[in-house]
């Protein structure tokens, strides 16, 4: 009798492993194998997702291309339009979508996959909700504009090009969950390529439509080509799912219930709020540098910075995505652990590319600016600018990266504290002030922007360092069970202590 109750407890606790609670435990063992270990999993994830991040940048590049040879109004309007549409739109419906990583990226770990299916149909239709309030406001878009001082020719343009842009909002609404859910299973590599054939599509089809419709017709492209993205990743999606066997296939995909709904719906308000608050902080920005004395030079020296800073930010997001993947997946899997290795190794690999990237931006600075204007005067500020920028960057990626380990702990609202405390309470007051006040101008903007990234890190930091991982692997399980299951769970770890307590 004994010595079964051994086995059970033995195959138990083979089911069940047990958490380190200390830090050297998390550790134990080579620790460079280890490390090693992890960065080759978050390679697999980082290289794709970049990839994928990369061509985002380069279909953005293509299509103001082409708004540009259309003449300045062309270029106005277009550029003004994405930027409204990035801010109103997609940020939303981005931010939205963030909701599922945490679910998705922990019901995978625990091989929940009537829950990984489910959320996927209900972040769709979330964002398809979301779609209707941002479609009636985009069409109202120019008398918005007007009101705030915008030109009435520029308004026009505007609306116009966000009205041959409305479809890209249900594209979207497809494009982003699928993403999010091929992601939080490791699966980049068809993302990637989805996109690489994307914008191969998004050139000719952008150099076609607008020849044939013009300024509406560079508008088209830009939905057309994210309709080709959306159908090639639901191909694969149905191909694989149709391919796999077991739980792999097991269904769920229309069984939402009403704790379903609140599990997804309890993130995505916090996600929304912290991606927006990101997108928009530098939207104010740029709103607070058209204040300055020479506003039409300050502003192409703030973009063509910003521009160097994007590309860099497309490195910070592939790995934040990256990390919250690894911890979601570990947490899920109940293997507190790993979920904290991976967590701190993330840590370490942006500090270490922040210092890289600076490092970059230091040695391009004397070239960048010239890739974009020849005027003297912007050229020799844009090396300056970027000085500032350069130093902003060694904290920009490591807090990038945090924020994804909040959120693959399903704790986004840690992110929202920290943006708002960093960026709003902080970054923005104290750029404003050095900038009007003290009469810095564009460097006090700046030099406000990295105090509150300073801000915002060590807030990030303080949280980070202060999680309960084996509390976090509770709360993973919670997530990914539905009331009656988590109950039954908690019967059977309290049945499982008695056995343990009558083995000793």
């Amino acid at each position: 009798m004994a010595s079964k109750l051994e086995e059970n407890t033995a195959d138990k606790l083979h089911l069940e492993p047990c958490s380190p609670s200390s830090p050297k435990e998390r550790w134990s063992g080579n620790m460079v194998s280890l490390i090693l270990s992890e960065l080759k999993v978050q390679r697999g994830i980082t290289v794709p997702m970049l990839a994928m991040n990369f061509t985002w940048f380069a279909r953005i590049a293509v299509t103001t291309a082409f708004l540009g040879r259309l003449g300045e109004l062309s270029l106005a309007g277009g550029t003004l339009g994405a930027t409204f549409s990035n801010v109103t739109g997609f940020a939303v419906l981005n931010g939205l979508c963030c909701a599922m990583e945490p679910i998705c990226g922990q019901a995978f770990g625990a091989k929940n996959f009537k829950l990984l299916h489910k959320t996927l149909v209900m972040a769709i239709i979330v964002l398809l909700v979301a779609s209707v309030p941002i479609s009636i406001l985009w069409l109202y878009v120019d008398k918005i504009l007007i009101q705030f001082g915008q030109q009435e020719e520029i308004s026009v343009a505007v609306r116009k090009y966000l009205l041959y842009l409305l479809p890209d909002l249900v594209v979207y609404s497809f494009l982003s969950p699928l993403k999010s859910y091929l992601s939080t299973q490791s699966l980049a590599v068809p993302i990637m390529l989805s996109s690489a054939f994307g914008l191969g599509f998004h050139v000719p089809i952008t150099m076609l439509l607008s020849r044939a419709r013009g300024f509406e017709g560079v508008s088209m492209a830009v939905w057309m080509s994210d309709l080709v993205v959306v159908v090639l990743l639901a191909f694969y999606v149905l191909i694989a799912e149709h391919g796999k066997r077991g739980n792999w296939n097991g269904g769920g995909w229309w069984e939402q219930g009403i704790h379903d709904w609140k599990r997804l719906l309890k993130l995505c308000g916090p996600c929304c709020i912290t991606t927006c608050l990101e997108w928009w902080c530098y939207e104010i920005l740029m709103l607070l540098t058209g204040r300055l004395p020479n506003a039409k030079q300050a502003i192409g020296i703030l973009a063509i910075v910003m521009n160097f800073d994007y590309l860099l930010y497309s490195v910070m997001i592939s790995l934040s995505t990256s990390a919250s993947v690894r911890i979601s997946n570990e947490l899920g899997a109940n293997q507190v652990g790993p979920a904290y290795r991976s967590a701190y190794i993330s840590v370490g690999i942006s500090v270490i590319s922040g210092i890289i990237g600076a490092s970059v931006m230091v040695s391009a600075r004397d070239s960048w600016g010239g890739l974009f204007s020849h005027e003297k005067g912007i050229t020799s500020n844009v090396k300056k600018m970027l000085l500032i920028m350069a130093v902003t960057e060694v904290f920009n990626f490591p807090l990038v990266v945090c924020g994804g380990i909040v959120r693959g702990t399903a704790r986004p609202k840690l992110a929202m504290y920290a943006n708002i405390t960093g960026f709003y309470l902080f970054a923005l007051p104290v750029g404003a002030v050095l900038a009007f006040k003290i009469h810095l101008g564009l460097p006090g903007i700046l030099i406000g922007f990295l105090s509150g990234c300073i801000v915002c890190l060590v807030l990030l930091v303080v949280f980070i360092a202060r999680i309960d991982w084996k509390d976090e692997a509770r709360k993973a399980r919670s997530l990914t069970s539905s009331p009656v299951e988590e109950e039954i769970k908690d019967h059977e770890d309290h049945k499982n202590s008695g056995v343990n307590n009558v083995a000793l």
